[in-house]
Order: structure tokens, then C-alpha cells, then sequence
């Protein structure tokens, strides 16, 4: 047994049984009240979830196992000359709750790279597709297609055990997450460089050949990006749509491929993942209508306007829970300071944090008139060449697979049952007004 595994399995087996004791003494104990606004609103706050790899405050943000972002940057392994936190390092940090050393980072490093095989029909399935397949498209239906090596699917139909669930769930995810990247640039480089693509360069860390595999190996500036952003992607606790979606489907045992080829589904919706890209052209949009990339606040302040008068949103702004401005939007914005001062779209993005909330806020009914990630990520990645907007929310999917993957393994291993919601019909809400 590998040393994430055989750490996994006695972190998991110890919860499992506090757990199991907890919810036999309290289970009947109340810790919320559902109201009729949050059963027609989308469920919005109900605590109903146990997602144990990360948790979101209104105010402070993401914390992943209890740390900020900045912390992240402190105490994570990075790669030498780079200042940047290694994604393979918050893994370990999401799934055992401990931070990990260097030498656990370069082991989790190589046996990612050593389980980076694609099944050869997944290039195949791709290839078949017609031109104008949107990239999120080919990227679920490439998940959906590795599904085919499932260690889960193959054990259960074989009559594995409850007790070994988590185990065949490990290995799927150390398998998915090992392909990803692989799957991703093959997509990227299939779309818009004629499908001239990449062997993988094994000297490098996850993100790092990542960034190679796209095409950028030889931005070291670029590669720094790509550890910052599938690091501060990667989880937002379990209520979001991607997530939620892959803890729904995998608790119907479903394995962790078609779990995350559902959550992608999740993710490519504008009111989700999907808003990365319309960020990015509304911002494109705004310099084209008011004729110049350099644009005043005040020439910004009528677009924006402008925008709301329309009946649409200021997309990049706004969040369901938090009510600051998004650490993950801090996070890049500094990154981008350090390196990118002279962007043309950076600098639009920095216009708009001091435009956008004010106006916001004069609405009056705005609850979060601060920028969430999605403000900033693609005027980064303009930056660097890669104006393939439509590309951007791929990125947040090789991500956002560290979180969930890892809660997946938590959900088999602690015996998390089917999710079965009570649904109501309108006229027993009405009964229930009645009668209260």
C-alpha cells in the first residue's frame, strides 16, 4: 500500500467511527431551519452537506483544512525558483489533513506521472468529434471515456465489499487526476494548434508539465501561473454546482469517472465555471464598443451602466456565500502585480474593482458587489497568449478535480448514504403556510 493510501486509511477509518458514535447520540438533534425562500430559492444555505477538505466563510474566504491562501503560499512545498504552492501538495493537504514535506510533494509527483497513461480510444473518441465542439464538451465526454478503466466498476461488479469502497475509489482518483493534464492539452492543442502535440516532460512537477504539454514549457513565468491557479481552483467547499454534482452522483455509487464527468456538466453552466469566459468577453466587448484598450474610469463606469440597464449582470461579480472580495481574486491580482504590471487586460480588470462595487452597491439589493474569481483569471491568461477563452473553464476542471476527487474518497471511506432530498409540490407549501 502506497504512504498517501495507508495514511488515508487510518485518518479515515478513525473519523468513520467518531462519526458513527456522533450522529447516534445527535442525530435528532436540530442544527437549521429550512425556510420556504431557501426551498424555492435554489437551497441556498441549507446545511445538508459533509465536506470535509474545505470550508467557506463569508468574510474570510476559502479555507482549505483550516488555511487561507495566503497561508497556502507559506507552508505548501514549491518547486525550486518558483514561489508558487504545488497543487500535488494541497492534495495530500485535503485528503489526510496534514501539510506534507517536500519529499511526500515529489513522490505524489511521480506517481501521478507514473499513472499518467490515456487509454489510446480516448484520443480516438476525441478525434471523432465534429469542429466546434466546445472544449468543455470533449472534455466530459474524454472523462466519461476513460471511465472504461474504472478500478471501482470492475471491483464492484466483481462483489467487493462496503468496507473496501474507499480503496477502488483511491485508485480511480490517483488515475483520473494523474490523466487529466494530459487529456486537457490534448484537447487544447487538438482545437487551435492543429493537433500538433506534446510528449510530456517527466522532469517536471504536475502543473509544471502541464503548462508544458499546452504548449508554454518555455514561460517559466507561466508555469509558475498554472501551480497559483489549479492550487486556489481546486475546492470551494461541497454546496457549489461541480461539487455538489459529483458528491450526488457518486453517492449513488457511480465511480469517480462518471462522478466528475458530471460535475463537468456542472461546471461548464455561466452561472458556474462557464463565467471565466464570459468575463473575458465582456471585457473584450466593452474595449470594442467604447473603441480603445485603454479605457477611462469613467468610460468603464457608462459600460457598466450601460450593462445593468440592459437587464444583464456584471459577470466576475457577485457570489452565492461569500460577502468580501474573493481571496482566489486577490490571490491572482498579486500574482499579476508581481509579474504582469504593464497588461493591458490586468489593468482593466484593476480599473473595474474600483468602478464596479460602487455601483453595485448604489443598487441597493446587491448583497456581494465584490469580484469572485472569475474576474481575474482571464486577463492572466490573455496575457501569456492564450486568448482561447473558451478554453479557460477546461483549466478550472483539471482543478477543481483536486477537491472533489479527494471528498469522493472521504464520502466512500466514512459510508456517506444515497442523497435523497424531500421535494414539495406547491400546494403542500401552501398547506404548510396555512396551517402555521
Amino acid at each position: 500500500m502506497d504512504p498517501l493510501k495507508k495514511l488515508f486509511q487510518e485518518k479515515s477509518t478513525t473519523l468513520k467511527a467518531e462519526l458513527k458514535a456522533f450522529s447516534k447520540e445527535h442525530r435528532n438533534t436540530k442544527i437549521d431551519e429550512v425556510t420556504l425562500g431557501q426551498t424555492l430559492g435554489g437551497m441556498r444555505g441549507v446545511k445538508s452537506m459533509l465536506w470535509e477538505t474545505s470550508k467557506l466563510d463569508p468574510i474570510e474566504g476559502i479555507r482549505f483544512r483550516g488555511y487561507s491562501i495566503p497561508e497556502l503560499k507559506e507552508i505548501l512545498p514549491t518547486r525550486e525558483g518558483c514561489k508558487e504552492p504545488l497543487p500535488e501538495g494541497l492534495f495530500w493537504l485535503m485528503l489526510v489533513d496534514e501539510v506534507p514535506t517536500k519529499e511526500q510533494v515529489d513522490w505524489l509527483s511521480d506517481e501521478w506521472e507514473r499513472r499518467s497513461d490515456v487509454p489510446s480510444h480516448v484520443f480516438d473518441l476525441l478525434e471523432t468529434l465534429p469542429e466546434g465542439t466546445h472544449p468543455m464538451t470533449q472534455f466530459v465526454l474524454a472523462i466519461s471515456a476513460m471511465q472504461t478503466d474504472s478500478v471501482f466498476a470492475k471491483k464492484y461488479f466483481d462483489g467487493m465489499g462496503k468496507n473496501d469502497y474507499w480503496d477502488a475509489t483511491y485508485e480511480d482518483t490517483m488515475n483520473l487526476l494523474a490523466r487529466l493534464p494530459k487529456v486537457a492539452a490534448y484537447i487544447y492543442r487538438k482545437i487551435w494548434k492543429d493537433g500538433d502535440h506534446l510528449s510530456p516532460d517527466n522532469s517536471l512537477d504536475w502543473a509544471g508539465n502541464f503548462a508544458h504539454m499546452l504548449g508554454y514549457g518555455d514561460d517559466a513565468d507561466f508555469k509558475s501561473l498554472m501551480r497559483l491557479y489549479l492550487t486556489i481552483h481546486a475546492d470551494h467547499e461541497g454546496g457549489n454546482a461541480s461539487a455538489h454534482t459529483g458528491h450526488l452522483v457518486n453517492s449513488t455509487l457511480a465511480d469517480v469517472y462518471l462522478s466528475y464527468a458530471a460535475s463537468m456538466t456542472s461546471l461548464a453552466g455561466p452561472l458556474h465555471g462557464l463565467a471565466n469566459q464570459e468575463v473575458i468577453k465582456w471585457i473584450i466587448e466593452m474595449t470594442e464598443k467604447i473603441g480603445t484598450k485603454t479605457p477611462t474610469n469613467d468610460q468603464i463606469a457608462a459600460y457598466v451602466q450601460a450593462t445593468l440597464d440592459a437587464k444583464k449582470v456584471i459577470p466576475g461579480y457577485g457570489h452565492a456565500v461569500l460577502r468580501k472580495p474573493d481571496p482566489r481574486f486577490t490571490a491572482q491580482r498579486l500574482y499579476a502585480k508581481e509579474y504582469i504590471k504593464d497588461s493591458t487586460y490586468c489593468n482593466i480588470v484593476w480599473q473595474l474593482f474600483e468602478v464596479v462595487p460602487p455601483i453595485l452597491e448604489g443598487l441597493g439589493k446587491v448583497k456581494n458587489p465584490w469580484p469572485n474569481v472569475d474576474a481575474h483569471s482571464g486577463a492572466i491568461l490573455m496575457h501569456y497568449g492564450m486568448d482561447q477563452y473558451s478554453f479557460y473553464t477546461v483549466l478550472f476542471g483539471v482543478s477543481r478535480a483536486l477537491g472533489v476527487c479527494a471528498s469522493l474518497c472521504w464520502s466512500r471511506a466514512l459510508g456517506m448514504p444515497l442523497e435523497r432530498p424531500k421535494s414539495m409540490t406547491y400546494e403542500s407549501l401552501k398547506e404548510i403556510i396555512n396551517a402555521s
